[in-house]
Parts: structure tokens; C-alpha cells; sequence
């Protein structure tokens, strides 16, 4: 289906069950799409969990007026009000992957209508490590972060790829998925202004101290790309109840055994606590 937001035209998969006591919406990061990740995320019981998944400006079949125009406050925003007009009563939570972690916490921070969220990934890219680890040029990616404050206006609608920037070669243990995802068009093939970069690598999110919603982190075991002790030290400043989930033998694209399994079980066991209205154990 498709949603009109202020001039886009989002694309939305859907799996709707009225019946379903839990919703889910998945968030994808800046190397995939929704289509992408819809085979881990449909591993959830139908009978349990109604999901959607939006395809956010850039990527996807998303089509928007001014892509040059772009930016990461506009995923934001776009999610926020995509959440609140789709309150239905019943418990939501978000699952986020890889950067779409990071967003699908600030949407629930800004929001409060999530009961919970599920993420891959907690990476902060003001972290002074996470230009680091998230671009392809390792510690001088740092300098990247530090560019990205005095981007000049002429060069901010300017597009390329994001395969220049990100390292996608680390996407997943299986190097012809990591190809894929690279020249995937919908995907880390698509081009993505510089503004948008920018405005990724400077974006204050809402501090953990600050955070009301329960967080659990389903951290890929494996990861080569982002590795866990990044999105932990986020995780261990969250004042909602928060836990942490090894995905086993998992790299950054969650497809291996067991670790598929572990992240299905981690969204169900949130789902049934949002249903009981639980808490989580305090975090260690």
C-alpha cells in the first residue's frame, strides 16, 4: 500500500490481523529496505503479531518530490507520525535494524507510544568511534563525522552512492548477499544526498538517560561491521528497563541459525511482556 506524507509517497508492506494483540513495525537502516528484511521479520507468528514496514525516503519504492532534499530529521519525523496515526489501542513495538535501531528507539523516545523496541544495532554516530566502524575508511572516517559539521550548503543536494561511504563488504558473513545488498538500487546501491550524511552523522538523539520505552538489544554475535561494545555503551546509559540478546553466529544482516531463531524469540518474548504488561529484568 501506499501513504502520502508531506509530499512522499511512502511505500508500506503490510501483513494486517486485526485479531493480532501485538503490532509490529519494522525499521530498516541505510543499506537495505523493507522488502529486504520482510523474510526475517515474517518469521513472527501471524496469529500473534500484525506487522508493517516502511520504505523511508531514499530507499525502497518510496518516491519522493526532492530526493537531493533529504534528511535523516525527515525519517524521523515521517516515522513519528506514521506511528501516532496508526494507533489502534493495541501494543506496538518497533524492531529495528542496523541504523534503523538508533531511529526506531528515537521514534519511541519522541513519540511514547511504543511499549518496546527490539534493535540490532544502538549506534550513535557521534560516538567519536562510530564514523570509525560505520564508514569504509576505518579511523579516518572519524574525520568524516567532523566534515559532516561544515558541509557547505552548494554541495548538500549533491547525491552518491552510499556504497562510497558505508561499508557494505561487511553486511554479511556471506559475501554474495553483502554483493547484493551493495548494488541493490533499492538499497546500499541507492544514491543518498550529501545534506543526508550529514545530517545523519550530527543528529542529537534523545539521550538514554532520558528514555522511557524498555529497550532490548539483539546484537549480531558475529558482526564485522559494528561491533557490539559501540551500541552497549548507549544500552548501559538507558533508564528504561533494558536487556541484551546475543544473536548466535549471526553477522550485521541476521540471517544465520541460531541466531534468526534468537532474534524471533526476543521480539515474541517483548510481545508477550507488553501483553502482561512486564518488565524487564534489570540489565547486567
Amino acid at each position: 500500500m501506499w501513504w502520502n506524507w508531506r509530499g512522499h509517497e511512502v511505500h508500506v508492506l503490510r501483513r494486517e490481523n486485526r485479531n493480532a494483540p501485538v503490532r509490529v513495525l519494522l525499521v530498516h537502516g541505510a543499506g537495505g529496505h523493507s522488502a529486504a528484511l520482510w523474510p526475517i521479520a515474517s518469521l513472527l507468528p501471524p496469529n500473534q503479531v500484525e506487522l508493517a514496514a516502511v520504505d523511508l525516503p531514499l530507499y525502497g519504492e518510496t518516491i519522493s518530490p526532492d530526493p537531493a532534499a533529504v534528511r535523516y530529521q525527515d525519517w524521523v519525523a515521517l516515522l513519528c507520525e506514521f506511528v501516532l496515526s496508526e494507533d489502534d489501542g493495541r501494543p506496538l513495538l518497533l524492531l529495528g535494524a542496523s541504523i534503523g535501531g538508533m531511529l526506531a528507539y528515537e521514534v519511541a523516545a519522541r513519540t511514547g507510544r511504543p511499549v518496546a523496541v527490539v534493535a540490532t544495532c544502538l549506534l550513535d554516530p557521534r560516538d567519536p568511534q562510530a564514523p570509525a566502524v560505520m564508514t569504509r575508511f576505518g579511523p579516518l572516517g572519524m574525520l568524516g563525522g567532523l566534515l559532516a559539521r561544515f558541509l557547505p550548503n552548494r554541495l548538500a543536494g549533491r547525491c552518491i552512492p552510499m556504497s562510497w561511504v558505508a561499508a557494505l563488504s561487511k553486511m554479511s558473513r556471506d559475501p554474495g548477499l553483502s554483493h547484493l545488498c551493495t548494488v541493490d538500487p533499492r538499497g546500499g546501491g541507492a544514491k543518498v544526498p550529501l545534506g543526508f550524511l550529514a545530517s545523519l552523522m550530527t543528529y542529537r538523539h534523545v539521550p538514554p538517560e532520558e528514555m522511557q520505552i524498555p529497550v532490548t538489544l539483539a546484537h549480531p554475535a558475529k558482526d564485522a561491521w559494528t561491533p557490539v561494545e559501540v551500541s552497549t555503551r548507549w544500552l548501559s546509559r538507558i533508564a528504561a528497563p533494558a536487556e541484551m540478546v546475543m544473536l548466535r553466529e549471526c553477522g550485521h544482516f541476521p540471517i544465520e541459525d541460531p541466531g534468526l531463531a534468537d532474534l524471533v524469540n526476543a521480539v515474541e518474548r517483548a510481545a508477550r511482556r507488553a501483553q502482561r504488561d512486564d518488565a524487564l529484568p534489570p540489565l547486567t
